[in-house]
């Protein structure tokens, strides 16, 4: 299983997947343009691409899913509340190859299984990623709202996992936000400090092989601070990748 993390953040997200000759992207936050460009150069053509799935409504995640569509083909899979609430919030336009699914389903293509993990984080109805292809299992969770119980027992079982680390909790508590926001981030439905998704990764066992932290906020936290927590909790036990802002991963296999 290969994964590029094409961007990770409140300015956009897009994780591209390939297992057993299947393709897949997770999420539509950044350009058409920009994801065909980061794929290119990793030697990958978006339109081979054979689902685009939609974790939340948000539009660091939903806003480009109709010109994904339009522009290169793609058809998109997405639950009803999801898509309805993203279209009230972007401009998404017309749409045509639209598969729903339902929170907690899971879904196949070709030999590679799709679970879908429902998560608290204030979407309508938000779902965190587990890409199973018989060899290796993979997490794409990120907006979680909270390390909630079912978490620690889906991070248990994945080889490797891209998972948000959003926060540093000092920077957000002396930084510039208004105390509502301050309280929605760090709260049930908000994100995960780095010390929470650190304790979530590392209390996961051997199995891990490797994991990127990502969806890191721009005035919150910073890479090297939160690469540092991560890498003192992994304590050498599996490596700690960065999924930046504004530009691609490297490819990592799994």
């Amino acid at each position: 299983m290969r994964v590029i993390a094409l961007q990770s953040g409140s300015n956009g997200n897009a994780i591209y997947v390939e297992a057993c000759g299947t393709r897949l992207l997770l999420d539509a936050g950044i350009s058409g343009k920009q994801a065909a460009l980061r794929l290119a150069a990793a030697g990958r053509d978006i339109r081979d691409v054979d689902a685009l799935l939609i974790s939340h409504d948000h539009r660091d995640h939903a806003r480009c899913c109709g010109i994904y569509q339009r522009k290169f083909g793609l058809p998109i899979w997405v639950t009803h509340p999801t898509l309805a609430a993203a279209g009230a919030n972007c401009s998404l336009g017309r749409l045509g190859a639209v598969h729903p699914f339902r929170a907690g389903e899971a879904m196949t293509f070709g030999t590679v299984r799709v679970e879908t993990v429902p998560t608290p984080h204030d979407a309508v109805d938000g779902v965190g990623f587990v890409i199973d292809d018989g060899t290796a299992r993979l997490g794409i969770l990120t907006d979680l709202g909270h390390a909630f119980d079912a978490l620690a027992d889906v991070v248990a079982t994945l080889d490797a996992a891209l998972v948000e680390s959003n926060y540093d909790p000092h920077m957000l508590e002396t930084g510039p936000y208004p105390y509502g926001l301050k309280r929605r981030i760090r709260g049930p439905g908000g994100h995960l400090s780095n010390v929470e998704a650190a304790e979530l990764l590392a209390a996961a066992g051997r199995k891990l092989r490797w994991a990127c932290i990502g969806h890191l906020s721009e005035d919150n936290n910073a890479p090297d601070l939160a690469l540092d927590v991560h890498r003192a909790a992994a304590g050498g036990r599996y490596v700690v990748h960065h999924a930046g802002r504004y530009s691609a991963t490297d490819v990592m296999t799994v």
